[in-house]
């Protein structure tokens, strides 16, 4: 601010993609319109051939970005805040299509102006560059921005501000001598530890499910059926990595506006989108590589995770207790997988069991969800994304407790089953295993009731310390009853 308060008279010019926001509004856009209409993939090539103006015009045309859930830098914000506080003027000047960037601007109500890319000419650039000059005259704006392209620019401004600026866009700035007046940097993690988050290593968990049938037919010690165990594991978790990387994408817009999973790395925009479609195959086709190796009957049992995953993460998420009930199914399936890949005959009672507490803790999941959308007061409000309102609440308590109970119910059946006497030189104390599951199904549904339960019960278990000692006490009884001292 000039001396006396005077109101700053040389206008601040913000860059929009990847500098005001963490991402790029016309993939977000394209993307979103593909997902909605896939055949217009087909009119892509045509509406390039007549300017990326009128590329981005037509996208503009069919998707209405919403602006409150949108990646913000928010470094960036807190600076354009103090000086609109001081009283630069601001405007945003983008490439991106005229209307995404209103929208953003009405949104942030920090704006005096939008200067954006509209049906004739592509504002990037060169082309901004002399919009600019034309509009504030020849070092009569300051200029924000993060990118190759903006090296343009940044010669004609007064001030060059670099915003998140790869090294070499950086270096060249810093050229500019006492005109690259701020540097503004948002803290970012490694890309290594994005890209792991992406692909969930920490579901992998899930697939130890996989070694279940070798392990309980005793032949874990057995090199081969526990090598093909292990590739099994490997397999299941590159696909399912795959899958989440790739439910993450299509539920883009669902995980903003949700406290927990905006923080995902294409949601906060730490990895862009176009990561997310490379990362997908390259995840599926080394899992498939693996799948060759094993029996045929394995890659079946794969290929069908594949095609049930993708149907869960377009279209069956959002029909209600269809969810859940694929959700358990998904987790019997790794069971089944491991004991195709080792070729090992699975029980019955396994499956029985592994469908029922699962159910019970996919209902656990919902429940968690709804019961914070309950917390709104409103029961007709509605999970972003999935099938369920929140007046459902209730439902899924007898649900996921039946479920749970069953699953003990089915366990106590087992027991009495001959295979047991066959397996176990002291099968009586496997039914001190039935208590402390009957203890850990209800504590963990009296703490989901309490609120203490978070959106992803398998989180919540393995951070749980009551829940590793119930695991530890019930694999001591196992090995006890098998004679193992």
């Amino acid at each position: 601010m000039e001396e006396g308060g005077q109101r700053e008279s040389v206008p601040l010019c913000v860059d929009l993609d990847g500098t005001l926001l963490r991402g790029d509004s016309l993939i977000e856009s394209l993307w979103r319109m593909l997902r909605t209409d896939p055949l217009l993939l087909f009119l892509l090539p045509r509406w390039v051939g007549r300017g990326r103006a009128w590329f981005k015009g037509e996208i503009a045309n069919r998707v209405a970005l919403d602006p409150a859930g949108l990646p913000y830098n928010e470094e960036l914000l807190d600076f354009l805040r103090a000086r609109a506080t001081e009283g630069q003027p601001l405007y945003l000047v983008t490439a991106s299509h005229i209307r995404p960037a209103r929208a953003v601007a009405e949104h942030l109500g920090l704006f005096d102006g939008v200067i954006a890319t509209d049906g004739e000419r592509n504002l990037k650039g060169r082309e901004k560059r002399d919009e600019l000059v034309r509009r504030f005259g020849e070092r009569g704006f300051d200029y924000a921005g993060d990118s190759s392209a903006d090296l343009e620019v940044w010669p004609a401004a007064r001030k060059a501000i670099v915003v998140n600026a790869s090294a070499g866009s950086a270096r060249v700035a810093r050229k500019l001598g006492d005109r690259a007046a701020d540097v503004i940097e948002t803290p970012r993690r490694p890309l290594p530890i994005v890209v792991l988050e992406a692909m969930r290593i920490r579901q992998w968990v899930k697939n130890l499910l996989v070694l279940l049938p070798v392990a309980l037919a005793h032949r874990v010690l057995e090199p081969t059926p526990l090598f093909h165990a292990l590739l099994a594991f490997v397999a299941f978790g590159l696909g399912a990595s795959a899958v989440y990387v790739l439910n993450d994408l299509l539920d883009l817009e669902a995980d903003r506006h949700h406290p927990v999973k905006r923080k995902r790395p294409f949601a906060a925009g730490e990895l862009p989108l176009q990561a997310g479609l490379v990362l997908v195959p390259l995840l599926a086709l080394p899992s498939l590589a693996i799948a060759l190796v094993l029996p045929r009957s394995f890659l079946l049992v794969l290929l069908l995770y594949f095609v049930l995953t993708t149907a869960y993460s377009f279209v069956l998420k959002e029909i209600a207790l269809v969810d859940v009930l694929l959700l358990a199914s998904l987790y019997t399936l790794r069971i089944i997988a491991g004991a195709t890949a080792t070729e090992v005959l699975v029980s019955e009672w396994l499956l029985a069991f592994s469908m029922f507490i699962f159910l019970s803790l996919a209902a656990l999941k919902r429940y968690a969800e709804l019961r914070r959308l309950r917390s709104q007061d409103n029961a007709e409000a509605k999970i972003e994304g999935r099938g369920y309102l929140a007046g459902d609440l209730e439902l899924m308590v007898p649900m996921g407790m039946c479920s749970g109970y069953l699953a003990v119910l089915v366990l106590a059946l087992y027991m009495s089953s001959d295979s047991v006497a066959q397996l176990y030189s002291r099968p009586v104390l496997l039914w001190f295993v039935c208590p402390l599951m009957l203890y850990w199904i209800s504590r963990v549904w009296l703490l989901a009731h309490r609120g203490q339960v978070e959106d992803d019960p398998l989180s919540f278990a393995v951070r749980d310390r009551t829940t590793w000692v119930v695991a530890l006490l019930s694999a001591g009884i196992v090995l006890a009853a098998a004679g193992v001292t």
